[in-house]
């Protein structure tokens, strides 16, 4: 069965390419290596999963390369500093601030709902309602004339 888009997009591998990624900006956090030795680590995996590896690489490397940016960003909406949001949701806030941010082409409910998922399945146990609210005001800001034509339907 081919779940592919009329654009060539796989959903589902995009989605298994979030979380791989997800795990990778975990590591990363912890680890201070560079995204390139994670992204490494990760990608045989990742190939094998029958993931999309460009946009998992793309993730990777987008939050690597843009983590200040993407912090001072967030910073506005969060509750507390960046480093003492649980590590799972910071991963998961930053990857959605990448796209948000950096992948115009992904629709903002598109990254919302897969962060939000990828939160539930990973995070604590109420994570996924923090990150939804953050996500929600910086999408509000960050995408507002996308968030108000959807509001408008």
């Amino acid at each position: 069965m081919n779940r592919r888009r009329p654009d060539g997009i796989d959903p589902v591998a995009r989605s298994r390419a979030r979380r791989r990624a997800l795990q990778a900006v975990y590591a990363w956090q912890l680890s201070g290596a560079k995204a390139r030795e994670v992204v490494a680590q990760f990608a045989h995996e990742q190939a094998r999963e029958v993931a999309d590896l460009a946009y998992f690489e793309d993730l990777v490397h987008g939050v690597a390369d843009h983590r200040d940016e993407l912090d001072a960003a967030l910073a506005p909406f969060l509750d507390r500093e960046i480093e003492q949001v649980d590590a799972i949701e910071r991963a998961v806030l930053r990857i959605a601030a990448y796209e948000l941010r950096h992948r115009p082409d992904v629709p903002y409910r598109v990254v919302i709902n897969e962060a939000i998922e990828t939160a539930k399945r990973f995070g604590a146990e109420h994570g996924h309602t923090y990150v939804n609210g953050v996500l929600d005001h910086a999408a509000a800001e960050w995408r507002a004339v996308e968030a108000n034509a959807a509001r408008k339907r």
